[in-house]
């Protein structure tokens, strides 16, 4: 499960999911990624979901880069405390995610194979996504 090896502080505020994003929302590394249509928070476990299906389905050819890190952590209570006293415990990571943000790339396969491969790791997330492909992809070039 993806989680940073060490943070400054132990506890995070919730912040603010507005606009859209800026970075990380073009390829960069392969030739089709999934791209978010929604703002979320991405649990490491989703994401670990995703890409195990995404690998399953490439048997193992190709490349992957997994584009988000979850480095915000999420606190809760325990169940039926009463209110106030103080923040909860550190529960797990989260990745906070805004629409346009490129989730996942993958290189080295075909189209076919990387689109059902990439819709079968999009199922695994909590947000609607959309398939996206290299402007100077040509399809019949592997």
């Amino acid at each position: 499960m993806l989680q940073p090896k060490k943070t400054k502080f132990r506890r995070m505020q919730k912040g603010r999911m507005k606009g859209l994003a800026h970075r990380g929302s073009e390829l960069a590394f392969g030739s089709f990624g999934i791209k978010v249509l929604d703002s979320a928070w991405i649990t490491g476990r989703q994401i670990e979901a995703a890409r195990q299906a995404i690998v399953r389905y490439m048997k193992r050819e190709g490349q992957i880069w997994i584009k988000v890190f979850p480095d915000k952590p999420i606190t809760k209570k325990p169940a039926e405390v009463r209110m106030g006293k103080g923040k909860g415990a550190p529960e797990g990571f989260v990745a906070p995610v805004t629409p346009g943000r490129v989730l996942i790339e993958i290189e080295g396969v075909s189209f076919e194979v990387a689109q059902e491969a990439l819709r079968l790791g999009s199922q695994k997330l909590p947000i609607k996504t959309k398939f996206i492909v290299r402007r100077d992809y040509v399809k019949n070039s592997i």
